[in-house]
């Protein structure tokens, strides 16, 4: 749900360095008040602006964000410590999202007939109203942009509350938005304490809510929601299975595993987090990840030279230290890494874990950052058991030669989204998911933009047509 700071402040800290660098203040009762008002009030206007004109704002802000990319992208590494090349690829993937929606959104709203004796039937695809949109610090840009390009092009208004450490994302976005044409009160950032939340949620004037976020922030949100009878688009933790049937490609798995693992430094809902190696393959895996992990250079995020980056906080990298002291004193295997490098800062060493059991938080919590849990199973069906094992299923990646074995391998996965050779991604045209305690609803593609509408059926019978027999 976003972290509040401890004085009711949003505030930018660099985890590099520990530095607080810039304090905000939150809103008051009224304030959040007068903000939602106003963007329900924005609302009236803007769904009567041609649909072709909301997507051209849309996609103007694509354009902008690409022009200013070298900004956004700094604060991206001041704010959550994302090295600098991560930083500008979650730019660049911004940019496309708000393009993407700028071009295919209309389309995607276009109405649709069914067939039907009843008469001539068509759907409609309206917009709601004022939405609620709650995001996290570890994609600052990409989170919001995945939200609120597709709600604006609908005709939504977007309410934006940012993570409490992200502070100069969230303004340096309501900028962009409002450079690229979109008017007053359509989009508003909201400084607002999480203890705020429901006033805005379970205002008359607000029709939904959208979370990128912790389960337990999840739940909460999803219990506010339900009591108000608004409709929730949630999008929580995962420990996504990364599972290699063969070694025909290994430096290429490996790299992949890498990857996967150490994306935003680890720091990411679809991070490969549990390594599921046939016996074959799994001792030179092993070998391959462990020489890459202990090849990594912790140092400044925003040094093209550094290869291993801090965490987003001390907190959390305080938080990850417990899980992985608590896997070891329950005897598993540290096969690099394993505790914290002598810098300052918010840094965890890569680690690989092996031999981890169902007593240790790590088999089945999420591990948000740059720790590898690698199992050894016996086969393929052991392999879909032990990934299936899981409250999450958000993605998964399955490796193999054989496509045919793959494919049957990722069918069997109980997951939002199954990705073969290749680590779980994410792009414009793919939707983006999960189930189980990863949530529900998907972001991104045409069904991003169908989650938060009203789909509204309009059925045109013949004025000489009997009545009844239609049900209800």
């Amino acid at each position: 749900m976003g972290t509040a700071t401890d004085a009711g402040h949003y505030a930018t800290t660099n985890p590099y360095t520990g530095e607080r660098v810039r304090e905000y203040d939150t809103l008051d009762g009224e304030q959040i008040d007068r903000a939602v008002q106003a963007a329900h009030e924005a609302f009236g206007r803007w769904r009567r602006r041609p649909i072709g004109e909301r997507a051209a704002i849309v996609g103007r802000a694509g354009e902008l964000l690409a022009e200013r990319r070298d900004r956004f992208a700094a604060l991206v590494t001041l704010e959550m410590g994302k090295l600098t090349d991560g930083a500008g690829e979650e730019t660049d993937l911004s940019a496309r999202i708000l393009r993407y929606y700028g071009d295919a959104g209309p389309a995607f709203a276009a109405p649709r007939a069914i067939a039907t004796d009843a008469g001539d039937a068509v759907v409609l695809s309206e917009p709601l109203g004022a939405l609620l949109g709650i995001e996290p610090w570890n994609y600052p840009l990409y989170q919001v942009v995945r939200f609120a390009a597709p709600n604006l092009v609908a005709g939504n208004t977007i309410l934006l509350k940012h993570a409490g450490n992200c502070p100069q994302n969230a303004l340096a976005l309501e900028e962009l938005f409002r450079d690229a044409g979109v008017p007053e009160g359509v989009y508003t950032n909201l400084f607002v304490a999480t203890s705020d939340v429901e006033q805005v949620i379970e205002s008359p004037l607000v029709q939904g809510v959208a979370l990128t976020g912790s389960e337990r922030a999840g739940a909460a949100v999803a219990e506010i929601a339900g009591r108000h009878l608004k409709k929730a688009v949630l999008e929580l933790g995962g420990s996504d299975p990364f599972i290699v049937l063969d070694g025909v490609r290994l430096q290429r798995t490996v790299e992949a595993a890498v990857r996967g693992r150490l994306e935003n430094m680890g720091q990411s809902c679809v991070a490969s987090k549990r390594f599921i190696v046939l016996p074959e393959v799994h001792d030179d895996f092993v070998a391959g990840m462990r020489d890459r992990f202990a090849a990594l250079r912790p140092g400044d995020p925003a040094d093209p030279a550094t290869t291993l980056g801090p965490l987003s906080s001390e907190q959390a990298a305080h938080a990850l230290m417990e899980q992985v002291d608590d896997a070891v004193d329950k005897g598993a295997t540290v096969v690099v890494g394993g505790g914290r490098p002598e810098l300052p800062g918010a840094f965890v060493e890569a680690t690989i874990l092996t031999g981890v059991t169902p007593d240790m938080r790590a088999y089945r919590e999420e591990l948000f950052g740059p720790v590898a849990v690698v199992h050894r199973v016996a086969d393929d069906e052991a392999a879909i058991a032990l990934a299936n094992d899981s409250p999450y299923g958000l993605g998964g990646s399955v490796f193999a030669e054989d496509p045919d074995r793959a494919r049957r391998v990722a069918d069997g996965l109980d997951s939002g989204m199954v990705w073969i050779n290749h680590p779980t991604g994410s792009r414009p045209e793919l939707p983006f998911g999960g189930i189980k305690r990863s949530g529900y609803g998907r972001e991104l593609s045409d069904l991003g933009m169908r989650e938060l509408i009203n789909h509204k059926l309009v059925c045109a019978v013949t004025p000489d047509a009997p009545l009844g027999g239609f049900g209800g």
